[in-house]
Order: C-alpha cells, then structure tokens, then sequence
C-alpha cells in the first residue's frame, strides 16, 4: 500500500492500514485540514467537490462532503466532473476552494485529493504544508449540530464549462463544423466519456466514434495517455478512417491527438500545435516546464515572442505564466493551460483550440504534425543510495559545464546549441530523472548516457 503527501494533495492506493494507504482515516484527516485551512485563509465556508470515475470515487466523495459538513462547511457537489471544471467552478460559487478526487493517469487502485485555492488552482508549496501541518497537529474544531455543512448537488457545470469553451474568440464553431471533421474518442471509461462527446457535439462535430467512454472507472488500458496505451485507438482511427483521434486521461487534464494514418502525434506536441495556432492570432509569451520539449521555445520566437521554462509542477508552470503574463503555456505530458479561460490544465479547451487551428490548417493532422520541429525526448534514471548527497553531485555536474547555458531553478538543465538535458532529483526515491532532447533519438539517448557516465565517473572519483 502506499500514501504520498504532497503540497498538491493526497495520493494513495485504496485500502490497508490507516497512514500506509489512502483508507477512510487518512480521507477524514486530510479533508478536516484543508477544510480548517480554507476557512482559516478565506473566512468562507463554501468548497467545491468533484470527481472521476474511478471505483473508489463514491466512497471517497462520501466521506469528503461529510467531512466537510462536519466542519461546518457548504459543498458543492459537481458529481462526476473532470480537474479543470473544478477548477471552473470554484471562483464562480465564490468557494473557498475545492477538492478533486482523483488520481490522474494513475491505475485504477488509486485515488486521492487534489487541492485548490479559492482561485481555483492548486495550492503553493507553502499552502500545501500548512495543510499537512494542520493534519498531523490534529487541532481541529468541528461543528455541532445546527451548524453543519448543507450539501447541493450542482450537475450545471459540465454545460457552463462547454459555454465558456465556445465564448472564446479563437474557438471557431463554424470552421469546426464545416470540416465535417471524422473523430475517434478514447476516454479510458472515465469522466471524458461524458465531457468529451458533450464538447464535441456543441463544436458542430458529427462524426464521432467512442471508445472506453462508459465511465464506471473500469480502464481498459493502462490510463496515461501514451503510445503504448493507445494501439486501440490507432487502429480504430485507420479503420474509421478518421481525421484523427483525441484521447484524455481520467480527470481530463491531458490531451493527446492520433494522426489519420494511425501515427500517434505526440504528447509533447499538444501544447506546441495548441500555442502555434494561439501565437498566430495573439503576440506574446509562453511557458512550460523545463523537461518539455523546445519545439514550443521555437514555435514562439518564430511568432515574435519569448519562450520561458519553468519548474516541474503545474502550480510552478502558472506561477512563471503569471509574472510574464504568458498569453499560452503548459507542460509536455499533454497538459495545455489557457488562461483566457482559466489557469489550469484543460484537455476540453485544447481540443476545442486544436479542431479550430486544424480546420483552418485544411490538411491533415499529419501534415500539421511534420511543419513543427522534430524533436525527440529520452527518459532515464540513475539510482543512487539514500544516503548519497543528490544536491552535492548535481552541483559537481553543473561545475563541469559551467560554461554551458544552464539553469537550476529545479535540479539542473544543462543546453547545448538546440539540445538539452534536464536532471531532476525524485521526491519519492534515491534516483535522478534524466531527459534529453535532440533532433532525433540517437542523439537524445547519446546525450543522456554521457551524463550518466559522467555521474558515474564523479561517484567514482568521490569514492
């Protein structure tokens, strides 16, 4: 069993011993302490609760709202609802924050509570340690009885996200529905079953074939939306022979498209085509964390504005969008961020973005695919022993390259010309990610054996 406490919330497998796994407890405790937060912070009683489809949401929801009754707290229960309606829904009712239930792209035996501000994005590092703080502390006041939380089902939002969708002015409805587009669906039995096939049938989209869009939380697939997991989805776009197919994960945060000819388009690209289309129509800057690719760095400068990277995490990647007022930004796994809309990652958004630069492109998903720079990521680790100084042997890395461009605003990314590699300590284990990118795979797996090998040398040398 596990349990992680984050400053982003509560993650965990479903069952087990209380602080081993995420078990009723460990629900009730955490809940109690971002309730007591949000009121300590906001003064307002109000929180807004939502989740996936996953088999453990039920219970989970059960004993979130009456927690949170128990504290004296009003929910909003949107039901089964997607990450970034949440994230809608929060200011509009005025709440003092909200509580997903989800475990993202994680296999079905997760679950967990993801966190928001009364803006409705996730909470600060600081934010989230107060939380956990309040948790272990356990000092918290509930409510008698004639002040508990009063509960109202709200199902409205699903539909008032879709409109704020087709408010935006670079979402075209007309170009949408005049490309007659041809479209397979891939929502891993989860929350997009509902959302998606709404979006697209409010975007004029006809033509729409749905695979795993029965949102009882039984996945078909391994949930994140990778090449791997997707081969379903790749077949049935050549047999439908579809102009393309969309896929989300269960919260419907991330976002990825299949080309007509089965060829996934890439997740790291989702953002790059969604922000080459933003930059053609509005000047201005873009962000995303620094393991994403630099296709999107040269999409931007390319439009005249100014690319910036960003610590891995999506409160980091809005934070950096904020302070340069990026008009787009995002993160590589899919997870598109348009803040016209809201500062959060919205698979819906994307897509609605993405079908109008398509039809306006009037080629295939293909061609557009092959005018964005070819890059290409390879993922590594290195496992060290706990006791190792992770900080210290990054450093002695960074003073080996000292005179190449590089950053440690999280771990340390080192550039060479139009190359980079990025090493980033775990939270979670005695290891280093290792991403590095090139213009084509050798290169990219080139790139990330000569650092493992020169980690290597300086473990040796240290010893």
């Amino acid at each position: 069993m596990t349990l992680i406490k984050s400053i982003s919330g509560i993650r965990g497998t479903i069952g087990g011993a209380a602080g081993d796994g995420l078990t009723p407890l460990d629900i009730v405790k955490f809940t109690s302490a971002f309730g007591a937060w949000a009121i300590k912070r906001t003064g307002r009683k109000k929180i807004v609760v939502g989740r996936d489809a996953r088999i453990s949401g039920t219970m989970v929801n059960n004993l979130v709202v009456g927690t949170l009754q128990g504290i004296g707290i009003d929910v909003i229960d949107l039901g089964l609802s997607t990450t970034p309606t949440v994230e809608v829904a929060v200011p509009e009712e005025k709440a003092a924050g909200g509580i997903i239930l989800t475990a993202s792209h994680n296999p079905k035996q997760w679950n967990a509570l993801k966190l928001l501000n009364e803006a409705g994005e996730f909470i600060s590092d600081a934010d989230g340690k107060e939380v956990l703080e309040i948790a272990e502390k356990g000092e918290i006041k509930y409510a008698d009885v004639n002040d508990l939380g009063v509960v109202t089902v709200d199902n409205s939002y699903l539909q008032k996200h879709i409109d704020h969708i087709l408010m935006l002015p670079l979402v075209d409805v007309n170009v949408i529905r005049k490309a007659n587009f041809n479209v397979v669906i891939d929502c891993v039995n989860s929350t997009g079953g509902i959302f998606v096939p709404a979006l697209l049938e409010a975007l004029g989209v006809k033509t729409v074939h749905k695979l795993y869009c029965d949102p009882d939380g039984n996945f078909p697939h391994n949930p994140e939306p990778l090449p791997e997991n997707l081969v379903a989805l790749s077949q049935e776009v050549v047999k439908k022979r579809a102009h393309l197919g969309i896929a989300v994960d269960p919260d419907v945060d991330r976002l990825c498209f299949v080309c007509e000819d089965g060829n996934v388009f890439g997740e790291e690209y989702t953002l790059v085509a969604v922000a080459d289309y933003v930059l053609k129509n509005k000047k201005g800057n873009t962000v995303s964390n620094l393991s994403s690719t630099r296709a999107l760095r040269d999409v931007t400068e390319k439009a005249g504005g100014e690319y910036y990277g960003a610590a891995v995490g999506e409160v980091n990647v809005v934070n950096k969008m904020k302070e340069v007022n990026a008009v787009i930004g995002g993160e590589g796994n899919g997870g598109v961020i348009y803040p016209e809309l809201h500062y959060g990652r919205d698979a819906l958004v994307g897509i609605a973005l993405f079908l109008t630069h398509l039809a306006k492109y009037g080629k295939s998903v293909s061609s557009l695919r092959s005018t964005y720079p070819g890059y290409f990521i390879s993922k590594n680790k290195i496992t060290l022993t706990p006791e190792m100084d992770i900080d210290g042997l990054l450093a002695k890395v960074e003073d080996k390259y000292k005179k190449q461009p590089h950053t440690t605003i999280d771990g340390l990314k080192i550039e060479f010309d139009k190359e980079w590699v990025h090493l980033r300590r775990s939270n979670t284990e005695p290891i280093i990610r290792i991403y590095s990118e090139g213009n084509s795979e050798t290169i990219a797996d080139n790139l990330a054996k000569k650092i493992i090998t020169d980690i290597k040398d300086i473990l040796q040398l240290k010893d």
